[in-house]
This record gives C-alpha cells, sequence and structure tokens, in this order.
C-alpha cells in the first residue's frame, strides 16, 4: 500500500524540478533547464494519475501520460485536450529534453525552452487548481 507522504512525493519533487528548471534558464544552462521542466510535467501528471486511479503507466512520455489522465479525469477532460492540442509542439520538444539530457548532445534556446517553463507553469496550475476545488 502507497502512503499519503509518498504520493505527495511526487506533487513536491515536481515542484523543486520547476525551481531548479527555472534556475538553470536563468544562468543560461537551458538543455538542463528543460529536462528538469520535462520531469516537473512527467511528475505532475503521475502524481495526478496516481491520485486518481491508484497508480501511473511506467512511461516517459508526456503526451501518453497527459492522453491517459484527460481519459480518468471527467472533470478535466475538455481542459486537458484542449491544452494538449494548443501547446502539441511544446509538449513535443520537452519530450525530445528527456532523451537528449540523457542520451545523444543536443542544445536549445533560450526562447524555446521559455516556452517550455510558461506551459509547465500552465499545466502546474491547471493540475494544481483542479485539485484546490476537490479540498
Amino acid at each position: 500500500m502507497v502512503r499519503k507522504s509518498e504520493i505527495k512525493f511526487l506533487r513536491l519533487r515536481a515542484e523543486k524540478f520547476l525551481k531548479n528548471a527555472k534556475g538553470l534558464y536563468e544562468e543560461g544552462i537551458y538543455d538542463l533547464a528543460a529536462f528538469n521542466v520535462e520531469q516537473c510535467i512527467q511528475l505532475l501528471l503521475k502524481y495526478k494519475l496516481f491520485l486518481k486511479i491508484g497508480y501511473y503507466p511506467r512511461t516517459h512520455s508526456l503526451k501518453r501520460l497527459l492522453r491517459e489522465l484527460s481519459e480518468v479525469n471527467e472533470k478535466l477532460r475538455d481542459k486537458l485536450l484542449t491544452f494538449y492540442e494548443r501547446h502539441i509542439e511544446t509538449i513535443s520538444n520537452i519530450e525530445n529534453a528527456h532523451i537528449m539530457a540523457r542520451y545523444m548532445p543536443g542544445e536549445y534556446e533560450k526562447s524555446e525552452v521559455e516556452k517550455m517553463l510558461k506551459v509547465a507553469e500552465k499545466l502546474k496550475k491547471l493540475l494544481l487548481s483542479e485539485e484546490q476545488h476537490e479540498s
């Protein structure tokens, strides 16, 4: 049985990755900032899936996690699908940051990471504001 503290760990770790991404962005370390954005989003989505269905898929695919969360969360379904469609290019770029940071050399431009940070903030707000309404 997973304890509440273990579930909360996912959310807190996601927030730390976002904070780290912002710091790296400010330092001009864009590749690692992008990776931290990816980790933030991945953990937020897994956190919400875990709260909703008691588990999350073992995947790094943000697209899959977003689709799965939209399938199980009726309250957020339309907002998540709209978010997904509106930000698909940036989401793809963020998803690639995971692969590039671990396996391939690659660089990001400041403007790309800026978009990634904005998408992460919007998704965090969407997911966690919905949580506030459930309390």
